[in-house]
């Protein structure tokens, strides 16, 4: 899984965490969930703020 998986991570971050509120994650604390995911194969650096908010919009409408 890559950063550009946006949605397939977010409904993976979803089943993993069902108990933390996305609308309230810190990106630091989503960057460290997004790449201790276990099938998360990609360069850690490149998960910027852009990635990170697509991300982050994803699991708030995969938690909806």
């Amino acid at each position: 899984m890559k950063w550009t998986d946006v949605q397939r991570i977010a409904e993976e971050l979803f089943d993993k965490h069902p108990d933390i509120d996305p609308r309230t994650i810190r990106f630091v604390d989503l960057h460290n969930y997004v790449v201790d995911l276990d099938d998360f194969d990609d360069d850690h650096a490149r998960g910027g703020e852009k990635v990170l908010e697509a991300i982050q919009q994803a699991w708030i409408d995969e938690a909806s």
